[in-house]
């Protein structure tokens, strides 16, 4: 495996950990305003995720940071040509860490209810507009022989990365649910578990009308056939499997399971990209590959060292992090971080 396809790997890899990680942490924050009925239900809600968000993010920034510095012209293209997207993401990511750090400022129930619904807003955003980004990766997006971005902020709203955004939505919630099913206690706890039951199944049917439209926008068919192969068919079986494991009432291995289709759908993203890291509709030539987007040698040489020093550290920390405050939250007693 060359520098470049290390890399590529390392960036999946990243996005893989931010999207489960960041997964419930959006389906929590989207769900806290339905499932606290009252102002200490939602703090509790709330404080579950309150000392691992921040954290949780550095993962996304981090994969931003390596594409910059490993692949400098997929990060330029992407993000000139997602600029308003991205903008969105990044303005609904910000009012929600405020609104983390400035609902608990004021014991005024208006003012800690419209922070409330700035977590709603900035979780809601971010898990539909990331769902609608990687859409359009996989159905490609207007580049040119420059590898300029030609199209427009409309022009990524079709109706493939629209079903994307959907699906990605729907599953982070079912992730959220069941998250809260694992750290909260009491009536939070059968809340959450009841609504887990309840939201299994339109994630089901979005993921069911994706895989259809997979089909009808991508060109699998030329790649591999009518059969996708064992990981896609492996990520379907998952989020079954999450069903049959909340029927059953076991929400641990119902948690594995959401947690393991969203690491596989991302597996079979990036699997089926490779070597490409942007797809042009406007002509195939035009692709952006990792070797004709990539950095020097000597650059991911020295990146490779770094990484090799401090992301251990970092994975060390964070996971000790969640061993800290892995006690489950209640109503009476909310986390305090």
């Amino acid at each position: 495996m060359d520098l470049q396809d290390l890399w590529f790997v390392l960036i999946s890899v990243l996005f893989i950990g931010f999207f489960f990680l960041e997964g419930f942490d959006y389906g929590v924050g989207i769900l806290a305003p339905f499932l606290g009925k009252t102002e200490p239900e939602r703090k509790a809600i709330i404080s579950t995720i309150g000392p691992h968000w921040d954290a949780n993010e550095v993962w996304m920034i981090t994969a931003g940071g390596a594409m910059f510095a490993a692949f400098p012209h997929w990060y330029a293209t992407l993000f000139s040509g997602f600029y308003l997207a991205l903008v969105v993401i990044l303005l609904a990511l910000i009012a929600r860490g405020v609104a983390f750090k400035f609902r608990n400022s004021e014991t005024n129930p208006t003012w800690r209810s419209y922070w409330d619904w700035a977590i709603f807003i900035g979780s809601l955003v971010p898990a539909l507009l990331w769902g609608v980004a990687f859409g359009n990766l996989s159905n490609g997006t207007p580049i040119d022989a420059n590898m300029n971005f030609t199209g427009n902020f409309f022009d990524l709203l079709n109706p493939y990365s629209l079903i994307c955004g959907l699906a990605s939505l729907s599953v982070f919630v079912l992730h959220g649910a069941l998250f809260l099913s694992l750290k909260t206690d009491g009536v939070l706890r059968r809340r959450a578990e009841g609504i887990a039951r309840k939201l299994w199944v339109p994630a089901v049917v979005v993921s069911i009308i994706l895989a259809a439209a997979n089909y009808l926008y991508l060109d699998i068919f030329t790649k591999v056939g009518v059969n996708p192969g064992v990981i896609p068919i492996a990520t379907g079986a998952a989020l079954l499997a999450a069903g049959y494991f909340v029927r059953e009432k076991q929400y641990g291995w119902s948690f594995v399971m959401t947690g393991l289709t969203i690491v596989l759908a991302l597996v079979t993203f990036f699997w089926f990209m490779y070597p490409n890291v942007m797809i042009s509709s406007t002509d195939e030539a035009y692709n952006l590959t990792v070797d004709n987007a990539s950095s020097s040698d000597y650059t991911l040489e020295i990146m490779s060292i770094v990484a090799l020093i401090f992301v251990p550290v970092v994975l060390i920390y964070q996971a000790w992090s969640y061993w800290v405050f892995r006690k489950r939250v209640t109503v009476e007693a909310p986390l305090e971080y």
